[in-house]
């Protein structure tokens, strides 16, 4: 008998997490099952924070995301158009590239022919699919309308898809920039730098202050770069470690929602992210209780999913959902206002798409306007220290050849 860490959602959406013992994972995710949760992780006790870490994120998965969007969409066309549900995976099975994502759906399907519903037979995949798309698509399942479901689903997940790569996309181009300029300082400093300090020391002559701290640091470089290395390595380990954290990632993410503009476009990224996936899963027939448990784990903000969580007690005693929310004070009060008229007019889930649709705009508009001066401002800083270390260098040769001339 080992001890397995798990984590699962109860059928009032509530998240759990704790400790079981048992012979294997399989084994403690069938006795969730049968206690009535919805198992979303379970794994050795002692193998789980060396899984969270480093190896995690070289581990390749079956399906990437893209690839469960095609699948998704792929799977409700062949529904749509009258398939069986065994028929249409079967047909699904030659289509992905990769042997992995293979033996994955041919998994499902051999569930799906032994009597399983689709929704248990993505829940054995050991977190393939996430719990927003599981719970989704049961609850296709409960309403007789899978493959129409199974159509929002797919059309939620590329969206999604498309807002991350947007905001991966618009830091990719600083990121190069700020590593290409170090790179080009670190040349500076410890190769092109001591070769004039060879040439002063010949001269013997005074130099400035600013150009004995250049050579000063140009003779660190050289001599001990293998201590930023290491210096470099120690910080991510610390950043990982401290990540991992949930005090100081909690503590993080309250400062950077009281930063002006920084904090406003995280409060409204992580709102269209909350407001599309609970319109998503409402609009699916999920429980509004269990729908929330799920939305809470898409917010990427400690202090953001907090305040969910205090709305959900509320919304749990019988409170409005936007009247529960801004209560936190931190969410936009566009958002809550819309969200208000969705629940006075009986349109909750449209409007929170709508919400979704408002401030996934706003983002990219904002994203664009913060590439477009980000770019500019690191480009001239980098340009200025850069031309700190040529100054430093040059003006005492240049004083040396007036003094000579």
């Amino acid at each position: 008998m080992a001890l397995f860490r798990y984590k699962a959602l109860s059928a009032a959406g509530e998240s759990l997490q704790g400790q079981m013992e048992g012979a294997t994972a399989d084994e403690i995710i069938g006795r969730l099952q049968d206690a009535g949760h919805i198992p979303l992780e379970a794994r050795r006790a002692d193998e789980a924070d060396t899984e969270a870490s480093w190896t995690a994120l070289f581990k390749r998965k079956a399906l990437t995301g893209e690839q469960v969007v095609q699948f998704t969409q792929q799977l409700a066309t062949l529904l749509g158009a009258g398939q069986p549900l065994d028929r249409a995976l079967a047909i699904l099975l030659d289509l992905p590239e990769g042997e992995e994502a293979r033996k994955l759906i041919a998994r499902v399907r051999d569930t799906v022919r032994g009597g399983a519903p689709l929704s248990t037979a993505l829940e054995q995949q050991h977190g393939v699919f996430p719990r927003l798309y599981v719970s989704t698509v049961r609850a296709g399942e409960l309403g007789g309308s899978l493959h129409e479901t199974l159509g929002r689903l797919a059309d939620y997940l590329e969206r999604s898809r498309l807002m991350r790569s947007r905001v991966i996309n618009a830091l990719i181009y600083p990121a190069i920039l700020l590593g290409m300029v170090g790179l080009s300082l670190l040349f500076l400093l410890g190769y092109v730098v001591p070769q004039f300090k060879v040439m002063f020391e010949g001269l013997n002559a005074p130099l400035p202050l600013l150009t004995k701290i250049v050579l000063g640091l140009g003779d660190f470089v050289r001599g001990f770069w293998w201590i930023l290395l290491a210096a470099l390595i120690a910080f991510g380990m610390w950043l990982d470690r401290k990540r991992r954290d949930p005090t100081f990632r909690r503590a993080l993410d309250g400062w950077l929602l009281q930063r002006k503009l920084l904090g406003t476009m995280i409060a409204k990224l992580e709102t269209a992210r909350l407001a599309r996936t609970l319109g998503t899963l409402l609009r699916n027939g999920v429980p509004m209780l269990q729908a929330l448990g799920i939305a809470r784990n898409v917010l990427g903000n400690r202090v953001l999913a907090e305040a969910l969580d205090a709305a959900s007690e509320e919304v749990k005693t019988g409170g409005g959902l936007s009247h529960a929310l801004a209560r936190s004070k931190r969410f936009p009060n566009l958002a809550l206002q819309m969200i208000q008229v969705g629940e006075e007019s009986g349109e909750l889930d449209g409007m929170l798409l709508r919400t979704a649709d408002t401030f996934e705009h706003e983002t990219g508009q904002a994203i664009d306007r913060m590439l477009a001066a980000l770019v500019p401002v690191i480009t001239i800083l980098m340009a200025g220290v850069v031309a700190l270390v040529v100054m430093a260098i040059l003006v005492p040769v240049y004083d040396l050849s007036n003094s000579i001339g």
